[in-house]
């Protein structure tokens, strides 16, 4: 069966998304083909401007629509409590427990040489100049439950620890090799809550 060029090349474009298969991606894109025009439309128009849209805060690296995105501009928010993740995701995994009431910054990634990623490449120098400027008294270490994970961590408690910062983890109730993503609101809520000094 041979489709049309542009339908094979929506499928093949469709298939780069996180878990879809090719018969996913033919469904996606037969789906599309009912659409009306000016839904297409609409949808072509997002995905061609969305890097223009979105992009990352100046300040925590979060993902925003302005400068500064809703979390730092928050005056509400605990100032003395910073939350490090690996990636923006992650911030709207842990708002989703209405738990953390601190400020957030992402690093960039997690240390994987496999991957080439260094410590250099992470956001550790603004890390250190966001936690003296603002007075943080608390770091909390939130990363995948992964060996890249485990890694960082124990690199950032060290670097945290020479600043005379406390630092806490999020419990070791996430399953190993998760990532936060696709953990339930509970255990990442009793995560949170049940964090532990590293």
């Amino acid at each position: 069966m041979k489709y049309p060029k542009d339908l094979l090349t929506l499928i093949a474009h469709l298939r780069r998304l996180p878990s879809v298969g090719s018969k996913t991606a033919e469904r996606f894109a037969f789906h599309l083909l009912n659409w009306q025009e000016s839904q297409l439309n609409s949808l072509g128009t997002l995905i061609a401007t969305i890097k223009e849209k979105i992009h990352y805060c100046s300040e925590c690296g979060s993902l925003t629509d302005e400068i500064h995105c809703s979390f730092c501009k928050d005056t509400q928010r605990d100032q003395n409590l910073l939350c490090i993740i690996s990636s923006p995701k992650d911030v709207f995994a842990i708002e989703e427990t209405r738990i953390f009431q601190g400020l957030y910054h992402v690093l960039g990634g997690l240390l994987s040489p496999l991957h080439g990623c260094s410590p250099d490449q992470l956001s550790v120098e603004k890390l250190k100049e966001r936690v003296f400027s603002r007075g943080v008294k608390e770091i909390i270490i939130a990363f995948d439950s992964t060996l890249e994970g485990d890694a960082t961590a124990l690199y950032l408690k060290e670097q945290i620890t020479a600043w005379g910062i406390k630092a806490s983890r999020l419990a070791f109730g996430l399953p190993m090799g998760s990532t936060l993503d696709f953990i339930d609101g509970g255990t990442l809520t009793q995560a949170l809550m049940g964090r532990q000094s590293l």
